[in-house]
């Protein structure tokens, strides 16, 4: 569902990245790797506690996160919710200004002229209604025949290393973003206002932090390994949560390789 153009207020740039270290490729924990033989595929889905399209593509997400039913591809589902519906009488508490914003970007690339939800987002570089499973599975399957770039994820405690592999096309100027992302699975919201009232909503793998962590340049020989910490809420449950690395360039936004590892 589109919201009204009075409900699209300007949000802050997103904020929060820390600085990351780059280091000399050399030893570190042990890695996770994201699906084996599968290519991984970060799917977004921008949605809202306070939009009654939504729920459908929340289960649609969650499905495809939980079965993972696309030959070739490893889901790795991120739920992003978005602040412009919370003027309607139920603040989403998942909702951030950040994922507008993000939201926002993509529309610009896309040249849409705003923003809605539910969008889902394949790969950084498809765009299409969030709760349309069959042409979901279709874009992630296209996505996961594009060649990728290998990231590995390992932790020592709550600190995280990302290594990330050589990123081709070294043309001047070229770079790409690390960014980091923490997931929570099995939350649900008893809504009592706005048009899902009187709902309880059970959501897929929300996003309850994004920041980036790093920028590399195209080109960049041997691989880059970048730390950071986790930097859990004490309030989130810890066995459901999931640390997620992937690398977007810049300018495309296209996703060019990604891996998670839980933080039980």
């Amino acid at each position: 569902m589109r919201p009204s153009i009075s409900a699209l207020l300007a949000a802050p740039v997103l904020a929060g990245a820390i600085a990351a270290v780059l280091l000399a490729s050399g030893p570190g924990p042990r890695p996770a790797y994201a699906g084996g033989d599968r290519r991984p595929v970060v799917v977004e889905l921008f949605t809202s506690e306070g939009c009654s399209s939504c729920p459908a593509a929340d289960a649609v997400l969650d499905r495809l996160a939980r079965d993972q039913p696309v030959a070739g591809a490893d889901v790795i589902a991120l739920e992003l919710h978005v602040d412009y519906w919370n003027y309607l009488g139920w603040a989403d508490p998942f909702s951030r200004a950040a994922f507008t914003e993000r939201q926002r970007a993509y529309a610009d690339g896309f040249g849409q002229r705003g923003v809605y939800t539910p969008q889902m987002v394949v790969g950084g570089e498809h765009e299409l209604v969030g709760s349309n499973e069959r042409g979901a599975r279709d874009t992630i399957a296209e996505a996961a025949r594009v060649p990728g770039v290998p990231v590995q994820l390992g932790r020592r405690g709550d600190d995280l290393e990302i290594q990330v592999g050589v990123i081709g096309d070294a043309r001047p100027g070229t770079t790409a973003t690390v960014w980091l992302a923490l997931t929570e699975d099995g939350l649900s919201t008893r809504v009592p206002r706005g048009e899902n009232a009187g709902a309880t909503l059970a959501h897929g793998p929300v996003v309850r932090d994004l920041r980036s962590v790093g920028a590399i340049a195209a080109g960049t020989s041997g691989p880059v390994t970048l730390t950071a910490p986790a930097k859990l809420d004490p309030s989130w449950s810890r066995d459901r949560v999931r640390a997620v690395a992937f690398v977007q360039r810049d300018g495309t936004r296209a996703i060019l390789g990604a891996a998670a590892v839980s933080m039980r």
